[in-house]
């Protein structure tokens, strides 16, 4: 049931059309079960004063690129309302030819590209319309008597619309089905799409959505109730062969893709079912899910067959194609799997998530349909090729131009809740990589706030913490492709002659041990990666250069490096390479404090802020500087280079 949520008290009023257009789109736009990912549009009809002052009868409709949960009124196009009237009379009109009108005619060139639905809400004889992919309602328009459904359930006062492609044709299709003198005054479905609704104001369609949406659904509940999931998630799986068949799909993607794992108690009973291969292959909930999760998902493990089926089904259906066309990759976007679960895959972690969403709430109805409904069925293959090979679809691909540089690929950092590595985990995902970051400080699991972050509380002295640290980065991102060396600590600062047993062997711990049991662990997978394994090492100017009273520090740092070294030697048949770097002076990490900071300082005889910029460049050394230098190491411009040891401290005369 979707509860009503309008206030009185905070809604704008009725005479500002589009301010209350505002709200009510974002109403709906925040509930997943109505508007999911880019689904669903909004439209006021209100004036617009032009220059001159004259007013035009203008339809304010949805913009693409904006958000119903989060639009603004500045989200809307303004289109004059006659001018769009007038397209309809047309004999025909291409996607690209109604586009192109739609844009031109906008009152405000500055206002978003219009919707493609605009002619639609421009015939509507109302002023306010709302349109949604109502989960319940989209239920019954993928009945294998769905029409019949929909009308025995929402009533006569419904106008029951074949599926048409949204666009000119649709709204001919509308103008033709719209009762002559006539009003369908309930609303209107569009068979596999979705619901419309309209009124006097949207306080009115929005009242009317919910009605339709809540009568769907108590049928629903009482048809087919819904039942949670007996027993509990799917078990482990061996990480391995989760990178392995990531790997795979980023090969048939042509480029690295992140690939989550879901196994809860839900999606446990789904692929636990004897009939699953026919069950989840009947097609999406509606068609605007084909560009998320491709047709239907891959059912078990065979990525090449998958591939294959998808070269055939584009080939069958090429001669649909409405305009110029290149094959997308074939490589599946959701696998259902008996053991795995769901995996959802993506070109970034934001694009998996799009494909979970949509699948969870898929589940369910394929689930209802079946089991107590007669049967789900989806738009057949053809239609679906039409809209996943869409020339609108098509120009948008051509238009999002490059991908982040590090995109689809999955990297792990260590001490990443502060200092370097935190600054190091923040710039590879403003390149565009999913991030994995371990730290003894629990503030590591809110430290960024996105689907392409995994913050895991660990001690990386544990080594089963930390093999289990590494299984939850691959189960949420498919894989290792970065892995970034930055967990460490300073410990006491002492002569050797007054050495502490128990502060050596702790800083050894940190620094050297963790480290070779972190590249043990993490070498399948760096092997496995589709883009080749890219690991760097954060040493310290120290090793070339070490100083007095740090002896456990330097002594570790120096392992450190010779571990590096040796891993550059021993991976690079696996196409892994290893790189390090040397920073030093970097004060504005967790290492450093007040105390060590006028220790070292006074050891050289010179104030603090001197001690600062203790280097031949006279200059700070920040976290971020060192972040970006490691980020470029793991980036392809640096493919041909393992073995590195680049120092980032301002210039030291002792190394120089």
């Amino acid at each position: 049931m979707v509860e009503y949520l309008w206030d009185d008290l905070v809604a704008p009023a009725p005479s500002d059309p589009l301010a209350e257009c505002v709200y009510g789109s974002r109403l709906i736009g925040s509930d997943p079960a109505m508007v999911l990912h880019g689904g669903g549009n909004t439209s006021a009809k209100a004036p617009f004063s032009d220059i001159t002052g004259q007013e035009v009868e203008t339809l304010w409709v949805k913009g693409s690129g904006w958000d119903l949960a989060s639009i603004e009124k500045e989200g809307f196009a303004p289109l004059p309302i006659q001018r769009l009237r007038q397209l309809l009379d047309l004999d025909s009109l291409s996607d690209i030819e109604m586009m192109r009108e739609l844009s031109a005619a906008r009152l405000d060139p500055a206002a978003p590209q219009p919707s493609v639905e605009s002619l639609l809400h421009a015939l509507i004889p109302h002023r306010a319309v709302l349109h949604s992919h109502a989960d319940a309602i989209v239920t019954l328009t993928n009945l294998e008597d769905g029409a019949d459904r929909v009308r025995e359930v929402l009533g006569e006062g419904v106008l029951i619309v074949p599926y048409v492609m949204p666009g000119f044709d649709l709204a001919r299709e509308v103008r033709d089905m719209w009762p002559s003198g006539g009003d369908c005054s309930t609303g209107m479905v569009l068979m596999n799409h979705g619901l419309f609704t309209y009124g006097d104001t949207t306080r009115q369609a929005y009242r009317r959505h919910l009605d339709l949406i809540n009568r769907a659904a108590r049928w629903l509940e009482s048809h087919a109730p819904h039942r949670p999931a007996e027993g509990g998630p799917l078990g482990r799986v061996d990480p391995v062969e989760l990178a392995r068949i990531r790997t795979e799909i980023s090969r048939a993607a042509g480029r690295p893709m992140i690939s989550v794992r879901h196994a809860t108690a839900e999606v446990a009973r789904f692929v636990g079912r004897a009939d699953l291969s026919s069950v989840a292959t009947r097609g999406p909930l509606t068609p605007d899910h084909v560009i998320r999760t491709k047709r239907i998902p891959m059912v078990g493990r065979d990525v090449a067959g998958y591939a294959d089926q998808y070269r055939l089904y584009y080939q069958r259906n090429l001669h649909r194609a409405r305009g110029e066309t290149t094959m997308l990759d074939p490589a599946p976007r959701v696998v259902v799997d008996p053991e795995i679960g769901m995996l959802a895959v993506g070109a970034t972690a934001a694009d998996s998530q799009i494909a979970s969403d949509i699948y969870h709430h898929t589940i369910p109805v394929l689930t209802r349909a079946e089991d107590h409904l007669g049967g789900y069925a989806a738009l057949p293959e053809g239609d679906l090729f039409e809209v996943e090979y869409w020339e609108l679809e098509q120009a948008k691909l051509r238009r999002r131009g490059a991908s982040p540089e590090l995109a689809g690929m999955a990297a792990l950092v260590t001490g990443a809740a502060s200092g370097i590595g935190r600054a190091c985990a923040e710039e590879l995902m403003e390149r565009g990589a999913a991030v994995t970051g371990l730290d003894l400080s629990p503030g590591v699991v809110d430290a960024f706030d996105s689907p392409a972050w995994l913050g895991v509380p660990c001690d990386v002295t544990d080594p089963a913490a930390q093999t289990r640290a590494v299984e939850r980065a691959v189960e949420r991102f498919g894989g290792i492709d970065i892995v970034v060396v930055c967990a460490g600590i300073f410990g006491g600062v002492s002569p050797i002659a007054e050495l502490d047993a128990s502060e050596w062997r702790k800083v050894m711990a940190v620094n050297v041990d963790a480290a070779a049991d972190l590249l043990s662990g993490v070498h399948p997978f760096l092997r496995l990666s589709p883009a080749g394994g890219r690991v760097v090492v954060v040493s310290t100017r120290n090793v070339p250069a070490p100083g007095p009273g740090a002896a456990a520090y330097s002594s570790s740092k120096a392992a450190l490096t010779q571990l590096g070294r040796v891993a550059a030697l021993e991976w690079a048949s696996d196409g892994i390479r290893v790189n390090i770097v040397n920073p030093d002076a970097v004060f504005d990490t967790g290492i450093w404090n007040e105390e060590l900071l006028a220790t070292r300082a006074a050891h050289y005889g010179i104030g603090v802020e001197a001690y600062k910029r203790r280097n031949l460049l006279g200059t700070p050394v920040t976290s971020s500087q060192v972040a970006e230098v490691v980020a470029e190491l793991a980036s392809d411009r640096f493919a041909a280079t393992t073995g590195a040891q680049i120092p980032i401290d301002g210039g030291n005369e002792r190394v120089v």
